[in-house]
């Protein structure tokens, strides 16, 4: 069942879940289980909803790794530089604590440019409160914590790029039980 993310209320964006599932170096090493802020950060849950739910990311990778920051990935270059087909989102920047840039908190990526968002995103792997109110927080690992660990422990070169490809096998969307 595909869902329609455009048509999702608030209410069912708060229940939408999905899962990636991780490879490191080619093998499989489970999964990571995001939910969302709708409250948050309507537009990029939806821009990131529809992204995910059409199979966009099945097969990125994660380019950029830095061990106790954060992961990013989406990019469909593979090397930070590209953009989404869906064009950029606005910036949804909140200084609100309970949208923290924590451990293990989803944001969206940009360029220098606050409106220059599409599909790359991050995953905390510390804490980055610093990071409030420049860049779109919008949800948080609910399960797969040591996935996030043993990706963020790749080693990486001088650039930040994994040595070993950490990848997004397949991404997932479901509505969660009320």
């Amino acid at each position: 069942m595909s869902l329609d993310i455009a048509n999702l209320k608030e209410a069912e964006l708060e229940q939408a879940r999905a899962n990636l599932e991780i490879s490191i170096g080619g093998k499989p090493v489970g999964s990571i289980s995001l939910k969302f802020w709708p409250q948050a950060a309507p537009q990029t849950v939806r821009n990131f909803l529809a992204y995910a739910a059409e199979g966009f990311y099945d097969g990125k990778g994660f380019h950029r790794i830095i061990e106790g920051f954060m992961i990013q990935g989406g990019c469909p270059l593979g090397n930070g530089t590209g953009g989404g087909p869906k064009g950029n989102i606005p910036g949804e920047f909140s200084t609100d604590p309970r949208f923290s840039h924590k451990r293990g908190v989803l944001s969206m990526a940009r360029a220098q440019h606050p409106d220059s968002a599409s599909c790359q995103f991050f995953i905390c792997h510390r804490d980055a409160d610093f990071l409030d109110g420049q860049y779109a927080a919008f949800g948080e690992v609910v399960d797969g914590l040591d996935i996030l660990d043993a990706a963020a422990t790749t080693p990486t070169d001088g650039q930040d790029r994994p040595k070993s490809d950490v990848g997004i096998t397949r991404m997932t969307v479901s509505l969660a039980e009320a």
